[in-house]
């Protein structure tokens, strides 16, 4: 009786440790499961998709390379795009081998540690904010201008940013250092896609009126459905509902008819739309293989009776009107109810809007919550051609918002008052109603700056003439 007690005792422990295995090799594999094995609360940069551990850790056993290697996955050519002021090349030059002491920056996790969020500043770093003076101790020598400057002040901003300073930078801070606070006819430039409707050879350009929609008994659209698709731009440029409705399984098999299309039919036409989209906080969820991102899910305030809803490309476009000004407001404003968001309709940028809607204001010089957050980029074409598109990586500008200037701020203003303006965190939350109270000096440093620089030059001359 007693050894049968025991092995009762051995078998239903076995059967608890394979239960209890089996339930952790499926949380493993699962997204969405993983939160077991969270050490601690990620970024608000990365929370969307921390349930899938394997997307920064990489594969098992990588370990350190592993984590470096995922971090580049999303943000090397990030990285490259804005000149980085403190590549990895800086650290691996022999020359600077004392640095690497004070700071290894050949790992982005020396600087971006995550499940730390307690010790987390903005732009997801876990360092101290004195971290500058480890390796610029002294400054002061080099730069009188800095003397007396607080060692946490490096990072104020308008001053210095340690990976993206291409507005901040002297030649650039000297060239734009001039001028009133706004520029007398500020415009947004034009989007450039129909021009570029020649290399997409499965369109023929001829407009497709309702007679020829070729999804009526596949889809069966209501007539609201139709008038919407037959006045838009789709219709126009002969995008029929097999275009986007029809897909094509591959390996000879037949097209297959689909009610909601998804992102990737997108991309079909709108690719670097589509991969913006997927590299910003609306999209990253669906580039890891997880559910649509909901509002719900998201660190901002937002609107709870938003907070269900799944992003996509129609969330914002619309599934049969693609009506860009509604994508480029009230899509926004449907979602999004913090402070900035709030008091973007009392707004001088929304008056400008509001007026080119109307038909009262130039095409362009509308203010638009996608004019600032989804700028209209340049972009290089696989056949090299350059053509006018719409950034939709909402993020791409956003941290630190010195990144916002030489794609939005300065096409309506000055350098001098975009760096107050985006200085001033209170005038940043009531969306820009009134005028900074803060000045940055970084302008008037590297003016002066440049006068010494002129005046060792000529004196340097006269000294030469005289010898």
């Amino acid at each position: 009786m007693k050894r049968f007690a025991a092995y009762r005792i051995w078998a239903l422990w076995l059967a608890a440790s394979a239960l209890l295995a089996a339930w952790f090799a499926w949380a493993v594999q699962t997204p969405g499961e993983q939160s077991v094995f969270m050490p601690g609360q990620t970024t608000h940069a990365h929370h969307q998709i921390e349930m899938k551990c394997a997307t920064c850790h990489g594969e098992p056993f990588k370990g350190a390379e592993g984590i470096q290697q995922a971090c580049l996955s999303c943000h090397a050519a990030e990285l490259k795009a804005m000149d980085d002021s403190h590549p990895v090349s800086k650290f691996t030059d022999p020359r600077n081998a004392g640095t690497l002491a004070k700071l290894d920056a050949r790992q982005c996790v020396t600087c971006h540690t995550e499940h730390k969020r307690e010790i987390t500043h903005p732009a997801g770093v876990t360092l101290p904010d004195d971290f500058c003076i480890r390796c610029h101790a002294g400054v002061e020598k080099e730069r009188p201008s800095h003397k007396g400057m607080a060692f946490t002040s490096c990072a104020t901003s308008g001053c210095h940013n340690f990976h993206d300073n291409r507005a901040l930078y002297e030649d650039f801070l000297i060239r734009h250092g001039h001028g009133d606070a706004a520029k007398s006819a500020g415009v947004v430039r034009e989007r450039g896609l129909k021009e570029f409707m020649v290399y997409m050879d499965y369109l023929d350009g001829e407009p497709v009126t309702a007679a020829e929609m070729d999804g009526r008994v596949e889809l069966q659209p209501t007539p609201a459905v139709v008038k919407n698709w037959e006045h838009t731009a789709h219709a126009k440029a002969g995008v029929n509902c097999s275009a986007c409705h029809q897909v094509n399984p591959g390996k000879g098999g037949e097209p297959v008819w689909v009610k909601r299309p998804d992102h990737q039919v997108c991309a079909a036409c709108h690719k670097p739309e589509v991969d913006g989209f997927l590299s910003g906080l609306h999209g990253m969820r669906l580039k890891q293989g997880l559910s649509p991102m909901q509002p719900g899910l998201a660190e901002l305030p937002m609107k709870p009776d938003a907070a269900h809803k799944s992003l996509s490309c129609t969330s914002c476009h619309g599934a049969h009107t693609f009506d860009t000004r509604r994508a480029a407001v009230e899509a926004c404003l449907s979602c999004h109810d913090d402070g900035h968001a709030r008091a973007y309709k009392a707004s001088p940028h929304f008056a400008l809007w509001h007026e080119e809607v109307q038909g009262r204001g130039p095409k362009g010089s509308g203010v638009s919550c996608a004019t600032c957050h989804m700028p209209r980029i340049e972009y290089l074409t696989p056949e090299d051609e350059t053509r006018t598109l719409v950034q939709h990586n909402q993020n791409d500008n956003l941290r630190p918002n010195e990144k916002m200037i030489r794609s939005v701020c300065l096409s309506c203003h000055t350098l001098q008052f975009s760096l107050d303006a985006l200085a001033d965190g209170a005038l940043v939350t009531r969306n820009f109603m009134g005028l900074p109270k803060h000045h940055v000096d970084s302008i008037r440093m590297a003016l002066e700056a440049e006068k010494r620089g002129q005046a060792r030059n000529a004196a340097s001359g006269t000294a030469g003439d005289e010898e």
